[in-house]
């Protein structure tokens, strides 16, 4: 790989973080393996689970984590050289074009940070194991799937530009999606089978059947419509002799899903005798799938199910595991949070946010995704899992080089300045709150223990509080800024403003990269910045216009 590409993207990489930094002070300043366990290649195989749609002239709730990784890995976009956001731009303008013609109105919903409650921890822990595999195999020519590093900057900053409506939940987004689609009766966006579970009033629309390029025009009307398939929940019970719904968030916890995969059951598909049925089937999966479903289809509802599951197991588990089976069923009701609130009124509340007594500009930047989840995960959980992204292993992560950037947004967060006294520089570093990072150390997912930077006393010296933050005074905003860059004040004073960021950045670049910054690589840079300003300057400026219709009709009616 050219390595001022990698140098590059190591400086994009500085960008967001001290993003995060100027947001702290002032905030209006790969498909991915999920959901439940070969469900949706089961029902792809059952067409008659389907119903088919000309859609147009609604409502639709977009889960916009699915869409940014299918946008981008389905127009076979480069992988290995840091992302080819350009295009993927280009891409994500198009399809939300497309909708705007057929007068379908989108809601995006963003997934948040870690759940406080952790569940999802080894789940995520294996897929960064995974995913350094598969980005190693990139990085030597081989084949997979990594979304590049800035990807979802790059589809918010798109969003924002075309005023489709969007919002950055609090933690994982599925649950607020069923409960605004529900609210709205209209379909749900997505490729994940929890979608499948989830009593949907109008319906789960699959990504994979959406032919948003494939643009279609009513012969009576002229209507123009996408075509598209619903996943009927409906249909799929109506098959396994007419079996209650409420048992599928049982089936779903039981065969297995992000959140649950119980050895204790293995017990119970041992020693029980599942009715495969005379439906078609594909491996093991599917016959445990097909099985499993066959089997609950007698029960009059879940109580009943879980009675018989338990008979199965040993007496001194079943009290656990009915009380797990239990509450990991909850996963699949509708949530407490009101996202037409947000939509319409720019609040996002919740129980969860509510008991955490969040500073309400922290809450709204998150909520509109002017401050990544990656804070809620280092503030609530002292805990972030770094993205992967290609590169050459051998070296060291590319993260390493804003490591003293992220010790200082962690310093922000947790207050390091807080009830510590003067004394000697040993002593303080035990007494520094701690962050645990998980980065790859060459092939392997590592954790560190990252202690947070200790702010300037003149900067801290009223030990303020994390809700009143964005009042810290701009001077010495900017004075904790340069520090963190390791940039003097005097040297921005001749540059523009507006350039003063990627200035300082870049000074900080050519300090911390490893491998060191030569000339080439600096020219580079600078060609880049001019040119992006060129075209930015240059370019149309209506582009950013075409779906303001799409925005104004989207405003809650």
């Amino acid at each position: 790989m050219c390595i001022n590409l990698i140098i590059s993207l190591l400086v994009r990489f500085c960008v967001l973080h001290l993003k995060i930094i100027v947001h702290l002070f002032d905030y209006r300043c790969y498909v991915k393996k999920m959901g439940i366990h070969g469900l949706m290649s089961y029902v792809g195989e059952h067409k008659q689970f389907f119903t088919d749609l000309q859609l147009r002239n609604t409502k639709i709730i977009i889960d916009g984590n699915n869409l940014f990784h299918r946008l981008y890995f389905e127009s076979n976009l480069d992988l290995q050289h840091g992302g080819d956001y350009d295009s993927f731009t280009d891409i994500v303008h198009k399809f939300f074009e497309t909708l705007s013609v057929c007068k379908i109105y989108p809601y995006v919903v963003l997934d948040g940070g870690c759940d406080l409650s952790d569940k999802k921890f080894v789940t995520l822990k294996e897929r960064a194991r995974d995913k350094i595999q598969v980005a190693y195999s990139i990085s030597r020519g081989g084949g997979g799937s990594v979304l590049p590093l800035l990807t979802r900057e790059v589809f918010k900053q798109v969003l924002t530009k075309l005023e489709v409506p969007f919002v950055q939940c609090f933690s994982e987004a599925d649950r607020d999606i069923m409960s605004l689609a529900n609210h709205w009766n209209c379909p749900v966006l997505t490729l994940d089978s929890d979608f499948c579970i989830f009593d949907l009033k109008a319906g789960y629309c699959p990504l994979n059947y959406f032919q948003w390029r494939n643009l279609c025009t009513c012969e009576r009307t002229l209507d123009c419509y996408i075509p598209a398939r619903c996943f009927s929940l409906e249909r799929l019970c109506s098959h396994f002799s007419h079996m209650n719904k409420a048992l599928l968030p049982l089936f779903a916890v039981m065969n297995g899903n992000d959140y649950i995969n119980l050895p204790a059951l293995e017990t119970f598909f041992s020693k029980v005798r599942l009715p495969i049925g005379g439906s078609g089937w594909r491996g093991r999966k599917h016959v445990r799938i097909q099985g499993l479903l066959n089997w609950l289809s007698h029960f009059a509802d879940p109580t009943e199910a879980i009675d018989n599951v338990l008979k199965y197991l040993k007496k001194h588990e079943r009290e656990e595991i009915r009380e797990l089976l239990c509450s990991s069923m909850e996963e699949y009701e509708q949530s407490d949070v009101n996202l037409e609130n947000f939509f319409q009124n720019g609040t996002y509340e919740s129980q969860v946010t509510r008991k955490l007594e969040f500073p309400q500009w922290m809450l709204e930047a998150l909520a509109k995704g002017h401050l990544s989840p990656f804070i809620s995960d280092a503030l609530l959980l002292r805990r972030t899992i770094l993205h992967v992204q290609v590169e050459n292993m051998q070296r060291p992560s590319a993260h390493t080089v804003t490591l003293p950037i992220r010790q200082v947004i962690y310093g922000l967060l947790l207050n390091a300045s807080q009830n510590l006294e003067v004394t000697s520089p040993s002593k303080q570093s035990n007494k520094l709150p701690i962050v645990r990072e998980f980065d790859r150390i060459q092939k392997t997912l590592k954790k560190s223990f990252v202690p947070t930077t200790m702010l300037p006393l003149d900067f801290c010296e009223d030990h303020r509080p994390l809700a009143t933050l964005t009042k810290v005074p701009r001077s010495d905003r900017l004075k904790l800024l340069l520090k963190t860059l390791g940039v003097k004040a005097s040297i921005l004073q001749p540059i523009p403003s507006p350039l003063w960021l990627p200035v300082a950045v870049t000074c900080y670049w050519t300090h911390y990269s490893e491998p060191k910054v030569k000339l080439h690589h600096l020219q580079a840079l600078l060609l880049g910045m001019v040119f992006g300003e060129l075209h930015r300057t240059t370019s149309s400026p209506g582009r950013g216009n075409t779906n303001r219709n799409l925005a104004k009709e989207t405003q809650y009616q």
